[in-house]
């Protein structure tokens, strides 16, 4: 299952402090369709993610009914995004090799 879309990217402080992208809700709703099947536990989902020309592999974070996309700092840095930058978004549910489609 592919998506594209956009998003601001912000920083939260929690237990684990990182850059998020919050999936927009059209998306979280075709995301919880499939997310039992998809899931490794915690309610967390595998993806696959592009932005720009950097690609890597992490997990979407459920927050408040919706999902949260990690940007990790080698990307932010690769393509020079700020916080506060919306970024494009490409991203494929599962790990490569076990999308779901």
């Amino acid at each position: 299952m592919d998506f594209e879309f956009s998003g601001e990217i912000f920083y939260w402080r929690g237990p684990s402090p990182f850059h998020f992208i919050a999936v927009p809700e059209g998306e979280c709703s075709r995301i919880r369709a499939v997310s039992k099947s998809v899931t490794y536990g915690w309610g967390v989902i595998p993806v696959t993610v592009e932005i720009g020309r950097t690609r890597w592999t992490t997990s979407l974070f459920p927050k408040d009914g919706g999902y949260l996309l990690p940007v990790k700092d080698r990307v932010r840095k690769a393509e020079g995004l700020e916080l506060g930058d919306r970024a494009g978004v490409r991203m494929s549910l599962g790990q490569p090799g076990g999308r779901i489609r």
